[in-house]
């Protein structure tokens, strides 16, 4: 790529301009003395006035005003040429304070300082200046009223906007083009196209800048064919378009989603030279990266004459958005290397990267550098440092920007929201929701996607109605992403009746929807209704992608169906043209090693493209658990044993509880040693049930809820009536070196089967129980649960970390393959 260099392009410019001879001080005395006798001022003042005026074009202020105050005698001209300075300076205090001690002030003098306050994007302010200028009688001229107008550019502006308009009307300038076209471009940046479309046609006369303002508002607007009508008309009345034209027609042509249109017009541009203009280049760029025309908007930056800052910030965020990561990051260190404004460098992008793949020293030193550049008070900015700081579980550096933001609008409310649910804080996000909803905020389809997979992780199937009537209220129900995320809630919930129920009222599905439908019946281990489901989206004339595959894989892990598992794998390939990814693998490993296939599964492990990981050693150490192969165990365990880091002790537990089992309780001793040495901590188990809108936690040998006493009778009554049903404790789930009796005694005790007896003194008769365990259920649990939802005669659903079991009349949905 061609280094940009604008310094060399000006002088390049600059030697094709005609050479002028040396203004001699005796000219400049002779220019100056003929202006002062043509305007009637004196001559000192005049030759003052051209002293500063020369100084504040070279942009010497203070000089300027060392020459204003030795001035003997000053005029009009003097002060209005020191105000336009301060403002061009952007020192719109000193401007106003020279203005205020004025006492003969000019249309033109209001005009420079209502243009400072316009620049300074302080509308109302310059309203209220322009309304003490009618008050003293001094008559505004078209680029007054241009000057006022150019500021009007926000929906709350839209009063004074219709004020100016009747004075414009009032005092005769209807028939001035600048103030027109003026008029025009505000109603349409203040959301009133009407009346901009009623001021265009009523215009006497029209130039360029009319159409451009129109087009492009139209195109803001999301109105694609009137933009590109009002162009098509403007090419016909013989109006030369300008880069403005093309910028508003290439953002009508992203929202016509016609690729072959914006070619279309890229060859156009091509032909009358406007390709090379930067400005169009930026639009073009633009239009080809919403379009993901990755190698197209590469090519183009590459070819583009002139870069600025918009260049790096439009192709820097199209490869983000495709996934393209190192290209972006390449391209922004090269953009550092540039002189372009450091304040608006694509920050907020940059962040978004750092958030998606967790890289917390890159999103700090991002914000290092926004600081340094005062960027970080952008909101966009600001926003995207929530987000990434949120995601990379760093919440007191979240909250505290979060805190600190000038305005909290729904993004980072809900960024802070999703960050703590995806790291598992569920309570904290909820919590935030509501502090959110008192404030006023709404909430948007990305809230209550978070919300609703917080209410799905807690299993509180009562909370996630409040929110489904909640996303009726505000009117999202018939978003398809919104009706999906309920759909997904219902199903962790356990009310698969309520997901089918939802997908059926779906008025739009899309691949997304079928997912979430795909997904529930596997969660829930219903393989042959998982299948089922993704055999009519495809018929639907959906196109699976890699999530549809993974519920259809998942479903037959964990219902056997190995010889399905192994079809519906090779489709995904060789008819669908996806390329599996670690987590279907991961599932294949799962599948192969559950049904004992163990050699074709480290087959399979040896030909993947890519190392495997913890989940698929953690799957094969399980099923070596399962089907006691110990050999592979310990090789399963010494891989995972040599990883630097480990998501948690799940791998020295499941060693630990196989050698126990075998009871070899030396070899016990030796895991735990090395698990203390490595300072890993077992996860402590802990089961919950929602009861009355409150969630009840139990751990094993619970003694600390307040109706213990309660439970402990229920569990004792129970174990009697389970022993007439030939119930026979499974004393290895007891992985303790004790007494028999003591082993026994402890099965009874287990979290689920507290939050069970709890739920059973709790409910009415009849009604179904929903447990939730954060670990998965012993071979014991599982056997005496089957025995209990008989006994009891109502259905007993287990949420573990692994699956849904539905018990009901002895009987479990899994079919005992878990």
């Amino acid at each position: 790529m061609k280094p940009y260099r604008p310094a060399f392009a000006l002088k390049n410019f600059s030697s094709l301009a005609p050479s002028k001879p040396p203004i001699s001080v005796q000219n400049v005395e002779t220019f100056i003395d003929a202006r002062s006798i043509k305007t009637g001022f004196d001559p000192n003042t005049c030759r003052s006035n051209f002293m500063v005026e020369n100084l504040l074009r070279k942009g010497y202020l203070s000089t300027a005003r060392q020459v204003f105050d030795q001035m003997p005698s000053r005029n009009t001209v003097s002060t209005n040429m020191m105000i336009s300075g301060y403002v061009k300076s952007g020192d719109l205090l000193k401007a106003r304070h020279m203005f205020d001690t004025m006492l003969d002030r000019t249309a033109v003098t209001w005009t420079i300082i209502v243009g400072g306050y316009v620049q300074k994007s302080q509308f109302h302010e310059a309203f209220k200046l322009f309304a003490e200028m009618r008050r003293h009688d001094t008559q505004p001229d078209p680029v007054t009223f241009a000057t006022l107008l150019s500021g009007c550019n926000d929906a709350e502006a839209d009063n004074e906007l219709v004020q100016v308009h009747g004075l414009v009307l009032k005092l005769g300038y209807h028939s001035s083009i600048i103030i027109c076209n003026s008029l025009v471009d505000s109603y349409c940046k203040t959301d009133h196209l009407d009346f901009a479309s009623r001021v265009f046609e009523d215009m006497p006369e029209r130039d360029s800048v009319s159409f451009n303002a129109l087009i492009n508002g139209f195109a803001k607007d999301g109105l694609t064919e009137d933009a590109i009508t009002l162009f098509l008309q403007m090419q016909n009345l013989g109006f030369k378009p300008s880069d403005f034209t093309f910028a508003g027609v290439l953002s009508a042509a992203i929202r016509l989603n016609d690729l072959a249109f914006g070619q279309q017009i890229h060859g156009f541009l091509v032909k009358t030279g406007f390709v090379g203009n930067v400005f169009v280049g930026n639009a073009l760029l633009d239009f080809y990266s919403k379009y993901d025309c990755l190698v197209e908007a590469g090519k183009l930056f590459d070819e583009m004459p002139d870069l600025d800052g918009i260049s790096y910030n439009v192709i820097i965020t199209c490869y983000a958005w495709s996934g393209q990561h190192e290209e972006a990051i390449s391209l922004f260190r090269e953009l550092q290397f540039t002189g372009f404004k450091r304040r608006q460098f694509p920050f907020a992008t940059m962040l978004s990267i750092a958030a998606n793949v967790l890289d917390l020293q890159m999103g700090q030193q991002i914000h290092t550098l926004a600081i340094v550049t005062t960027a970080d008070s952008e909101l966009v900015v600001g926003n995207s440092l929530v987000d990434m700081y949120a995601k990379c579980g760093r919440f007191e550096e979240a909250e505290k920007i979060f805190r600190s933001l000038a305005k909290r609008s729904t993004v980072p409310w809900t960024a802070i929201i999703s960050g703590y649910v995806q790291r598992g804080f569920h309570e904290e996000g909820l919590n935030l929701f509501n502090e959110m909803h008192k404030a006023g905020v709404r909430a948007d389809q990305a809230t209550f996607a978070s919300i609703l997979k917080a209410s799905a992780n807690l299993a509180s199937l009562s909370l996630g109605k409040q929110i489904h009537s909640f996303v009726i209220r505000s009117g999202y129900m018939s978003n398809v992403f919104s009706g999906s995320a309920l759909l997904d809630m219902y199903a962790k919930c356990g009310s698969i009746k309520d997901s089918i129920q939802l997908f059926q009222d779906m008025s739009e599905r899309n691949i997304v929807s079928w997912n979430a439908l795909i997904s529930a019946h596997a969660q829930n281990g219903d393989a042959k209704t998982t299948l089922d489901s993704f055999e009519k989206m495809v018929q639907s004339g959906f196109q699976p992608d890699s999530v549809s595959f993974l519920s259809v894989l998942s479903a037959c892990s964990h219902c056997g169906l190995v010889q399905e598992g192994l079809r519906y794998f090779r489709t995904m390939t060789r008819i669908h043209n996806l390329v599996p990814k670690k987590e279907h693998y991961a599932s294949m490993v799962d599948m192969l090693c559950r049904s004992g296939q163990f050699n074709e599964a480290e087959k399979l492990m040896d030909e993947m493209p890519f190392d495997p990981d913890e989940i698929m050693w953690s799957s094969v150490l399980n099923s070596c658990r399962i089907h006691k192969n110990q050999e592979l165990a310990r090789k399963a365990a010494d891989q995972l044993f040599s990883m630097e880091v480990l998501r948690d002790a799940a791998a020295y537990v499941s060693m630990s509880n196989i050698y126990a089992a075998a009871g070899q309780w030396d070899n016990v001793g030796k895991v735990k040693k090395a698990m203390r040495e490595r300072g890993i901590r077992k996860v402590p188990a802990y089961s919950w049930v929602e009861i009355r809108h409150k969630l009840h936690v139990f751990s094993a040998n619970d003694m600390l809820h307040p109706q213990m006493e309660e439970i402990w009778k229920k569990i004792e009554m129970l174990s009697k009536q389970m022993e007439k049903e030939g119930y026979k404790p499974d004393t290895s789930c007891a992985l303790h070196d004790v007494d028999e009796n003591i082993k026994i005694e402890s099965l009874k005790y287990h979290s689920e089967r507290l939050a069970i007896a709890f739920a059973l003194i709790s409910t009415p008769e009849g009604s179904p129980i929903l447990v939730i365990k954060n670990l998965r259920a012993c071979t014991d649990c599982h056997a005496a649960i089957k025995v209990i939802s008989k006994i009891i005669r109502r259905e007993i659903t287990v949420r573990d970390s692994s699956r849904f079991h539905h018990f009901k009349d002895g009987i479990c949905s899994c079919g005992d393959y878990w």
